[in-house]
């Protein structure tokens, strides 16, 4: 079952994650976070969101969000500089490597890359 049919059927949750957990064997997560040149500008992120949107339609993505600095308590551990958070599961490696070559990826880069002033990526499997 793939992560993103399997947290389809779980969602919303209905459980505290004291009672329950979620495994999701063999997904690849990759997320990204995006720090804009220019983040006040609403043309910028008009574009960026654009970009984004048409990312999101790599058929290897299974589950997917998008997401801006939530307004949690200030603390040394929570990081709120980053404009965008972009996060996506995929059900394995090699389906993460189809979409790093794919060529809605390859046009986000292309078109969005100027926009960006860093990004950092992480990415995770389960251990």
């Amino acid at each position: 079952m793939s992560a993103g049919a399997l947290l389809a059927g779980i969602l919303p949750w209905s459980a505290k994650a004291a009672d329950s957990q979620v495994k999701l064997t063999g997904t690849l997560v990759h997320h990204v976070f995006f720090w804009l040149k220019d983040p006040n500008n609403p043309a910028v992120r008009k574009q960026f969101e654009k970009g984004i949107s048409q990312l999101l339609k790599v058929e290897t993505i299974r589950l997917s969000h998008v997401g801006v600095p939530a307004s949690t308590e200030k603390r040394d551990v929570v990081d709120h500089s980053y404009t965008y958070s972009y996060l996506v599961f995929f059900d394995s490696k090699e389906e993460q490597e189809i979409y790093q070559q794919h060529p809605l990826h390859l046009q986000f880069i292309e078109e969005c890359s100027p926009l960006w002033s860093k990004v950092v990526v992480y990415d995770s499997v389960d251990g």
